[in-house]
């Protein structure tokens, strides 16, 4: 999976591209596709997809990765 990049999409959802298999909780699998859009917000009707639900109700999300500080 080397070609697969995940970008934190600003106050949106998850932007995945490259060759990917999506398994849901029932272990439904989704054919992989060249770029796919997850929820963040919980509140999409799609999920585990995306459908624009984030920017209805006002989701601020976290997109900056906080660093772990070295154990010492």
């Amino acid at each position: 999976m080397a070609d697969v990049q995940i970008q934190a999409l600003e106050n949106g959802p998850l932007k995945v591209q490259g060759p990917v298999t999506i398994t849901d909780a029932d272990g439904t699998e989704y054919e992989a596709r060249k770029a796919v859009f997850l929820c963040r917000c919980g509140g999409s009707t799609k999920k585990p997809f995306c459908d624009g639900t984030h920017s209805k109700i006002g989701f601020a999300a976290a997109e900056r990765a906080v660093r772990e500080e070295a154990a010492g």
